[in-house]
């Protein structure tokens, strides 16, 4: 496996399907970077057919030209934590773990809230005498 930015990056696969196992790296920077590399973005190689200095000019792109991986994460825990810090409605939401866009929350968002939780006495009400 070819190592670039601390990430195993897989062999098998085109080089710019592989570069977006990278934290950071999305389809759009992963061909910026092979136009660079001065490799063919149409039909690009794999991983595996590179040669050593064609993967250390990847390499030494990802690590010189983007964040990525570490710093990446590090940089949007630091923007998080900073709109908790200060107090915003978007921090409050952080902290609360509900969705942060906008989102409605009556129905849906469990991805964000988690199980459900029953609470009692939240049922239907039967209307009798």
């Amino acid at each position: 496996m070819v190592r670039i930015a601390g990430v195993d990056v897989p062999d098998r696969k085109r080089a710019h399907v592989a570069l977006r196992s990278i934290y950071g790296i999305g389809p759009k920077i992963a061909e910026e970077i092979l136009i660079k590399a001065e490799l063919d973005p149409v039909i690009p190689p794999r991983m595996i057919e590179l040669t050593e200095a064609q993967v250390d000019r990847i390499r030494e792109l990802v690590d010189r030209d983007y964040i990525n991986e570490g710093d990446l994460r590090r940089e949007v825990n630091q923007n998080i934590r900073r709109l908790i810090e200060i107090g915003t409605y978007r921090g409050l939401r952080h902290r609360r773990n509900l969705p942060v866009a906008g989102q409605r929350t009556k129905t849906n968002a469990r991805t964000r809230k988690g199980p459900r939780r029953t609470v009692a006495g939240r049922g239907r009400r039967t209307g009798g005498k």
